[in-house]
């Protein structure tokens, strides 16, 4: 407490002194008096260059919305025109939606740019090389609970697991050059986007979301398809729903008995795979957030259609079904919106249709570069400062022998990421298993 006060004294007398060169010491809660991370002025120049940018940019892009921001350096606030008609009611509490959202752009930044470095696909090499407790709590975690509590029998939760489970990733960050992830908004039927869809190199789709009938809106072409657990306790009717391939077959929560059955009985042909994802937090979750979050981890350039973005809406509505509830539209679309002004996604949508459409105002990828290396320190983040690009690891393994990837017809962007973290494999740990990644490494 008294080396704290001290420090703050210390801060308002160099501000009052005029210190052309100002640092700022930001201490977590384990680290010790000699291992602050020194924010530099650069770096707060950094962050102040993002966030007055941003700002400009939803502004001129966010069809009424505004950011703004106090003194802050991470966060902004994004508000809704004061006219906006909320219509989502809290299912526990009965208050209505807000018209106001907070956001940490260091969050973000750091967050985003961990995952475009990353695989979000769960493997055996990762179990592996979890610690011996932290790999039976994370089994437990994502298997249906079964009968063996906890997994005290460890083999049969691997065994469980094992069908789809990877010895290793099947993808690599920039693999796809440009995709579209494709919502399920009843929005996508007052425009026809099938064409421009069809267009991209990979499609990745949502829960039972059917093409059939709907082609002219959400076009013909699917690559991937991300599941919740309701979609995968149902694979047969899901497999049916693309009949020109086999789509890959994306599992964001739990594998279970109904499920491994359907597999080895059927079977089912396409790929399976569990998502293993970054966390964001309460501001952003849900299939769709996913399906992102995965399309940004092996593609250059990430488009979204069929969300409910735009002003005016009266409900959130399927374009295959009846209205449902359970959804916050408008905490959605300012989330959104903050992800295509820090240049992760771009928005389609019935209000924003043309295909050429200039995102104004985006962050180049220096600001960018900048403003994370600032983040990562304001956050106190593993490896925070430094320029190597397993900085962030906390866990670190050998890759399995006789196990490398190898992936044919890689593309340029692809090789370069590979070289660049010198063939090492990065995944993101949730909040259950610490701080940092995980990094196999040749």
């Amino acid at each position: 407490m008294k080396l704290m006060k001290l420090l703050r004294l210390w801060f308002i007398v160099a501000s009052i002194s005029g210190f052309s060169a100002i640092f700022i010491y930001i201490t977590g809660s384990s680290s010790s008096f000699y291992d602050r991370i020194s924010v530099s002025e650069e770096d707060l120049s950094a962050l102040v260059k993002l966030k007055d940018g941003f700002q400009k940019c939803v502004r001129a892009n966010g069809l009424g919305l505004q950011a703004s921001s106090e003194r802050d350096y991470c966060i902004v606030t994004i508000d809704f025109p004061k006219d906006t008609v909320p219509k989502w009611r809290d299912p526990k509490t009965g208050k209505l939606e807000e018209l106001s959202f907070e956001f940490d752009l260091c969050e973000a930044v750091a967050k985003w740019e961990q995952v475009r470095n990353s695989t979000t696909i769960l493997t055996k090499e990762f179990m592996d090389s979890l610690p011996k407790e932290q790999r039976r709590d994370y089994a437990w975690k994502r298997i249906n609970k079964g009968e063996d509590h906890y997994c005290k029998n460890m083999t049969l939760c691997m065994e469980k697991l094992a069908l789809v489970l990877p010895e290793r990733p099947p993808f690599v960050p920039r693999q796809i050059g440009r995709c579209a992830v494709i919502g399920n908004s009843g929005d996508l039927l007052k425009t026809k986007f099938g064409k421009e869809i069809d267009g991209y190199d990979a499609v990745i789709r949502e829960n039972g979301a059917p093409i059939q009938n709907y082609t002219e809106y959400v076009g013909t072409k699917s690559t991937f398809r991300l599941l919740n657990r309701g979609s995968a306790k149902a694979l047969d009717k899901v497999v049916e729903l693309y009949e020109s391939g086999r789509e890959v077959l994306l599992v964001k929560t739990t594998i279970h008995d109904i499920m491994n059955k359907m597999i080895r009985e059927i079977p089912i042909d396409n790929p399976v795979y569990l998502l293993l994802g970054a966390s964001f937090g309460s501001a952003a979750k849900g299939t769709g957030l996913k399906a992102l979050e995965f399309a940004l981890s092996i593609c250059d350039s990430v488009d979204m259609y069929g969300f409910t973005v735009d002003p005016g809406y009266e409900q959130w509505t399927r374009y295959f079904s009846e209205a449902r509830n359970g959804h916050s539209p408008l905490q959605g679309r300012a989330y959104y919106q903050m992800m295509e002004c820090l240049g992760l996604v771009k928005i389609h949508s019935p209000m924003r249709a043309d295909p050429n459409r200039e995102v104004k105002w985006l962050p180049s990828q220096s600001t960018i570069n900048a403003a994370r290396i600032a983040a990562e320190k304001v956050l106190s983040r593993i490896g925070a400062g430094r320029d190597d690009p397993l900085r962030s690891c906390s866990i670190i393994n050998k890759q399995h022998k006789g196990l490398i990837m190898s992936i044919p017809g890689l593309r340029k962007a692809a090789k370069e990421h590979l070289k660049y973290v010198e063939g090492a494999t990065m995944y993101p740990l949730d909040k259950s298993l610490g701080d940092g990644i995980l990094c196999t490494v040749p």
